[in-house]
């Protein structure tokens, strides 16, 4: 079966095929960063009008690219929540129209699932049970994960998400949108030893996390003086480390309580690649292995809706139907279940 994909929760526009045969059949995504950039973050209206506009021309290019038509197309799957409200609406409206003029089912999927199965889509796929480190913009959370919608959370952000507190970082230090890319950059030109700001709940004794009190911890360090460039990118580096340091332990804590071995990354700030070292060092040191999405399918995207619809569609979910369709921009990940 043909699984179209489309993915419209934020900023990204994303459209897919994904065939349960053959795989992944094309995917493009259209950033919206470029747009957002002079506003110093994303506009909610502005994001859901060019949703509408990229939607279709999207459509066309991944079909051209897999060699298909819209016949050809057995089952849409769209993103349903957690995201902004109007954008999530654009998707879902266009999704159910379309599968209402192809006479195919159309299939809801949750944002985070799509990251959280992204993995899967990789040359070298995890197998269940495996723990999942989800850091997406807004989430930082958890999960031990024993299949396609058995997931238990173990531990999430209190306040800031890791993704949250790295632009909110960014933005202090005068760096431009988005801003955790341009904080880990400026990073690599810094280093130790000039700054110590705190791990948040390193040593809680639980799988939550707090990323509030360092962004704070940052800002009070960046009042006490005009920082140079060189201070910036010190502290652009120790808040980065930071952040890797508590995300790593929490994470090899959780495979030590769950007894696995295998660890699933997933969401935007999974691409750091500060990040991906310590989570591969730490990994390495106690015989266990960290998995990724390529690199292309971290940040937000079609592939992962497409091939997670297909999965659900596989376990036998059963689609909605009659044109009737809610979208959910709070939707918790545990309440998902196999069905």
């Amino acid at each position: 079966m043909l699984v179209l994909g489309l993915e419209s929760s934020c900023d990204e526009t994303g459209v897919a095929l994904y065939d349960t045969g053959k795989g992944l059949r094309g995917h493009a995504v259209h950033s919206q960063v470029a747009m957002h950039e002079e506003y110093g973050g994303v506009v909610p209206e502005l994001a859901s009008r060019d949703h509408i506009r990229r939607l279709i021309p999207l459509l066309e290019k991944v079909l051209a690219e897999a060699g298909a038509h819209k016949g050809d197309i057995g089952a849409i799957a769209y993103t349903s929540g957690p995201g902004l409200a109007g954008a999530l609406l654009v998707g879902a409206s266009f999704a159910e129209a379309l599968a209402a003029a192809l006479g195919v089912p159309a299939l809801p999927v949750h944002h985070l699932e799509g990251h959280l199965l992204s993995p899967l889509l990789s040359r070298d796929p995890p197998e269940f049970p495996f723990v999942a480190l989800l850091v997406s913009g807004g989430h930082t959370q958890l999960m031990r994960v024993g299949g396609v919608g058995a997931y238990e959370l173990l531990g999430e952000s209190l306040d800031d998400a890791a993704g949250e507190a790295f632009d909110k970082t960014a933005k202090l230090l005068g760096l431009g949108y988005p801003g955790g890319p341009a904080l880990a950059r400026l990073a690599m030109q810094g280093g130790p030893g000039r700054f110590r700001l705190p791990r948040p709940m390193l040593n809680s004794g639980d799988f939550d996390f707090s990323f509030s009190g360092l962004k704070t911890a940052v800002l009070t360090a960046a009042r006490e003086r005009a920082l140079t460039n060189a201070e910036k990118a010190d502290l652009a580096w120790e808040f980065q480390e930071a952040v890797a340091e508590v995300l790593a332990a929490k994470a090899m804590a959780a495979l030590r309580q769950c007894g696995l071995t295998r660890l699933v990354v997933a969401g935007g700030v999974g691409a750091n690649r500060r990040l991906r070292e310590r989570l591969d060092a730490d990994a390495a040191a106690g015989g266990r292995r960290v998995f990724y999405p390529e690199l292309e399918l971290c940040t937000d995207n079609g592939a992962m809706i497409a091939f997670c619809g297909a999965r659900r569609l596989m376990a036998g979910a059963h689609p909605g139907g009659g044109g009737a369709f809610a979208i959910r921009p709070r939707w918790p990940l545990n309440e998902l279940t196999a069905g």
